[in-house]
């Protein structure tokens, strides 16, 4: 570790040395609506100098030569722009560049753009997904969504079609975080799990990370899930409306004071709404079910945005998103709600090459679930205020970024073991430091995060670091390792039928019905759960269209806080010689998961396909037993095709296939018959009738049959004038119409398999 710091103090005494020369930063923006434009490529013509944009539009380019210079800006799908600029040393050159679109784009700008990223960026175990590469997917119901994107990614296993559970790299569902414009949001994905809340086509950015991310991200073992969305049209007034057999969306954005040349400052907003009424389209339109959907959900969403010429803005956005489960199977009510608001600014110093960020948010998130098989009520909620300042030196290629993240939680939860509410007041704070630097063909970006769990009164350190070798300008090894943590705990209960509720508890030794002082003969010093990543891949361009990139893994978790299946007894003082592990409601595990993933990738412009295949394990070992958790899927494929047809490209055909190996679940041994005994020693036990009660086999001891499904689509797109787009997408879910199963029902002793063949129909006007 000392050497990684020296490292850094070296090359930041050497960038003194830039002072010498200028140094020009901007913004690049599309002409037509002002939206900033990431990963374009800036370049100094006639010498090595360049860089490529971020999600904000944003460049530096750092010891450019004085006197007169040619910038050459270039842009998938866009014009090229050059500039001519007169450059005096220290005195920076601020830049506003729109690029017009073009309807004709060279392959060889795709090529050189990405070949660029993956040499700059470390790139270990993320994906950066934009709205354009969403609506490669079939577009299931009509609407192509982030969360039919983010099932394709290597690493990832989604529950199936019904259920909406992410499980990443062997991270329950709980370890993955999700942000929108810096705002935590509890819950993204959709009862029926084929949509998110998430509008496709107001996504900017989306920076998914399945492991070994840096210390800018801190709360969870496994994932973020980092959305940014895009502001409203500050040309003119545009939106979209969609409709189809699944459900109904529409966008409307424009300027409230437009973006001209001779105005400072532009004012925009964005508005998106949308729901499903698939409970009333599955009885009519899909007769042929045996069992109605009863999946409802609406999503609302605003942002306005002030943001200047120079790229300093502010905005406030709010959302409003529900989600409705009613009588599904006649077992289980399900709803939750989600609104929040929030603000956010970027401010850009002239006279600097830094850029600082800060987040204000608060959300509040609450979910209900009724079981009528087992007669309880299930109910969680948590408010929470998240905040956030980061800023980010430029030195050249490299950088130093640096901020600090709170967030205050107040969480009230009632779960199967418990008769009452149980609430908290929690509060988390952590510290970071990221520096990216470059040694010839060598990056490497150590970081350190320092994080101050109230709840637990807990300090703990966590370095992380992302190495990359770019041994030629096509062949690329990388790796990353680090430590991670997490207050919050799952509640989830692997013997629900339908496992939709995840109550929200933060890690503290005074939990309902207590949490364990000991683990495997060894004390239980603290309560915060930990992880340590280990990965190593490398990037190979094997062609001009064609890339292969492979990932090894290796997780270790501990301190898992999980409900306690051992428990017999009550945590009484009738009870209190009796080991932790056989009367408390809480227990402590540790687990360990390992796998690869390998993802071909090849795309010409009109033909792209995307083969992934993930290989993995998750065991966890509790006080008596080591078992496979129930998302513990063995082998994942993926293969997705899209191909555009026609001079105009207005055609456009896609497919998706995915296979699963079977997931673990722990089969009914039998029923048995239980006696209350309330009345003590004078209970009439021999003519008494019992409740009968299920007996449960080893758990997770066996697997469910795997899964597969195939998914098709077909899009016409019809140009109605120059701002004026009609497409008109007809796909099918579950093609082959394969009985996936969902649950066993060990009550009625019937299996309930995942959604049929669906045919749907959707039409979209975009203005």
């Amino acid at each position: 570790m000392k050497k990684i710091f020296s490292i850094i103090v070296i090359s930041l005494f050497c960038l003194t040395a830039f002072a010498q020369n200028g140094f020009v930063k901007g913004f690049v923006y599309d002409a037509s609506n002002g939206d900033a434009l990431m990963f374009a490529n800036v370049i100094v013509e006639n010498t090595r100098l360049g860089s490529s944009t971020d999600i904000n539009g944003y460049f530096v380019i750092n010891k450019v030569p004085k006197g007169k210079q040619t910038i050459k800006i270039s842009s998938l799908g866009f014009a090229d722009t050059t500039i001519q600029i007169d450059v005096i040393p220290n005195q920076p050159i601020n830049l506003k560049i729109e690029l017009t679109p073009q309807s004709k784009t060279l392959n060889i700008v795709e090529i050189s753009a990405a070949k660029d990223i993956a040499r700059q960026e470390s790139r270990v175990s993320v994906e950066q997904v934009t709205a354009m590469d969403i609506q490669k997917m079939p577009s299931i119901g009509g609407q192509a969504d982030l969360a039919q994107y983010i099932q394709v990614l290597p690493g990832v296993v989604f529950s199936g079609d019904q259920g909406g559970q992410l499980y990443i790299r062997g991270g329950s569902a709980i370890q993955n975080k999700v942000l929108l414009d810096g705002m935590v949001i509890y819950n993204p994905f959709h009862s029926i799990g084929l949509f998110s809340v998430f509008e496709t086509d107001v996504i900017r950015n989306a920076d998914i990370y399945t492991g070994g991310f840096n210390a800018r991200y801190g709360g969870r073992l496994s994932s973020i899930m980092d959305i940014t969305t895009r502001e409203g049209n500050k040309k003119e007034v545009s939106g979209k409306l969609s409709l189809s057999t699944f459900g109904a969306s529409a966008i409307v954005e424009g300027p409230i004071i437009a973006d001209k040349d001779n105005r400072d400052y532009s004012l925009s907003y964005l508005f998106t709404a949308k729901n499903s009424y698939l409970s009333h389209t599955s009885s009519s339109i899909y007769k042929y079910m045996d069992t109605e959907l009863p999946y409802d959900f609406l999503d609302l969403y605003g942002k306005v945005t002030l943001a200047t010429q120079s790229g300093t803005k502010a905005s406030v956005f709010g959302f409003n998103f529900t989600d409705d489960v009613k009588g599904y199977k006649n077992i289980a009510d399900f709803n939750w709600r989600n609104s929040g608001l929030g603000a956010n600014v970027i401010i850009v110093p002239q006279n600097s090459s830094s850029i600082v960020q800060a987040v204000l948010a608060y959300s509040d998130y609450s979910m209900e679930m009724n079981q009528a098989d087992k007669n309880s009520n299930q109910t969680s909620s948590i408010g929470s205020f998240n905040g956030s300042l980061d800023a980010t030196q430029f030195f050249g290629k490299n950088l130093l970024r640096y901020g600090v993240d709170m967030m205050w939680n107040t969480t009230d939860t009632k779960f199967e073991q418990q008769t009452e509410s149980y609430k908290q007041y929690t509060s988390d704070i952590g510290l970071y430091m990221i520096f990216k630097g470059f040694l010839g063909n060598f990056l490497y970006e150590p970081s350190m995060r320092v994080s101050y769990y109230a709840s637990a009164s807990e300090v703990v350190f966590e370095p992380r670091l992302s190495l990359k070798y770019n041994i030629t300008d096509c062949f690329r090894l990388k790796a990353a390792v680090g430590k991670y943590s997490q207050s919050f705990i799952d509640t989830k209960s692997d013997r629900d039928i339908v496992n939709l509720f995840t109550g929200y508890l933060t890690t503290d030794v005074n939990l309902p019905g207590g949490v364990v002082s000991s683990y495997r003969g060894e004390d239980v010093t603290n309560y915060i759960e930990k992880s340590n990543h280990f990965i190593f891949g490398f990037e190979w361009d094997m062609f001009s269209h064609l890339s292969l990139n492979m990932e090894g893994y290796y997780k270790t978790m501990s301190n898992l806080i999980a409900i306690n299946r051992d428990r017999l007894y009550d945590n009484d003082r009738e009870h209190s010689s009796y080991p932790d592990h056989l009367k408390k409601n809480f227990a402590v595990e540790e687990g360990y998961a390992y796998g690869g993933d390998v993802s071909l990738k090849y795309s010409n412009g009109r033909l792209y396909v995307w083969a992934i295949y993930s290989l993995g394990k998750v065991e966890k070992t509790s006080e008596t037993r080591t078992y496979a958790p129930h998302y513990d899927r063995r082998h994942n494929v993926n293969v997705l095709v899209s191909y555009q047809v026609g001079m105009a490209r207005d055609w456009e055909f896609s497919a998706r296939w995915n296979y699963g190996s079977g997931f673990p679940f722990t089969a009914t041994a039998g029923f048995g018959e239980v006696l209350d005994f309330g009345g003590g020693i004078g209970s009439d036990y021999i003519s008494s009738s019992g409740e009968l009660t299920t007996l449960y086999g080893e758990l997770n001891a066996k697997r469910l049959p795997s899964y597969h499904r195939l998914d098709i689509s077909v899009k016409k797109r019809f140009d109605l004038a120059r701002h004026s787009i009609l497409e008109i997408e007809a796909s099918v879910t579950n093609v082959y119409n394969r009985n996936n199963m969902f649950y066993y029902d060990r009550i009625t002793a019937q299996r309930v398999d995942q959604l049929p063949i669906m045919p749907s129909l959707g039409m979209t006007y975009k203005f």
